[in-house]
């Protein structure tokens, strides 16, 4: 039986909820055998933004997906020197799993930002979009065919809840000693108050 891998990418800074329902919705929606959280080291859109240091991101993430049988994190991003492209990412991945369908999830303006990306082209000759659809966000699949041939063939709409659930705003309200119970995992939770993850001292760990 062909494996159907799922390819979820982040900085995962921290994982929260909204990552773990975003992959538990696209394995249902795409029938995946299993799905990939991939932490990005050095991704070229945020060189300029602070992040913290892998270490702590990492060990997040390992802990927010256990206990999930069809969750696997993978280090594709990690063991090679950036920046790195969606498009590498994805040869990477086919080629630790050859004759898998691969599918690479994004949010609706990843899509309409695509023609900007990386060899885009080259990227859906490789693997199927999954795109959030949202409601209201009035997304078309084939809305860059015009310089995207073939573009609706190679991309699935998935319906997923609205969660605005954001990784810089968690960081605010721990920063301002504000409650985040409930919007990471209880483990994640525990992980950050050990370590102190975003006090600023360990910024610099």
């Amino acid at each position: 039986m062909t494996q159907r891998i799922g390819i979820l990418g982040g900085t995962f800074d921290p994982p929260h909820v909204g990552h773990l329902i975003l992959g538990e919705y696209s394995i249902d929606a795409l029938d995946l055998t299993h799905l990939l959280f991939v932490p990005a080291a050095d991704p070229p859109h945020k060189q300029n933004r602070a992040k913290t240091p892998i270490t702590h991101r990492l060990a997040m993430l390992k802990l927010a997906i256990s206990g999930n049988t069809r969750f696997d994190l993978s280090r594709i991003d990690l063991d090679r020197p950036g920046p790195h492209y969606s498009i590498d990412t994805v040869k990477m991945v086919g080629a630790q799993f050859p004759g898998a369908e691969l599918y690479f999830v994004m949010g609706g303006d990843s899509l309409r930002d695509l023609p900007k990306w990386h060899r885009p082209e080259e990227l859906i000759a490789l693997c199927k979009l999954a795109v959030m659809r949202r409601p209201g966000d009035n997304l078309d699949p084939g809305m860059h065919s015009a310089v995207l041939p073939g573009l609706e063939r190679r991309v699935v709409m998935m319906d997923t809840p609205v969660l605005e659930i954001s990784s810089t705003e968690i960081v605010n309200r721990l920063r301002h000693g504000q409650s985040v119970r409930y919007l990471v995992p209880d483990v994640v939770l525990t992980y950050i108050a050990e370590y102190g993850v975003y006090s600023d001292a360990a910024q610099n760990k």
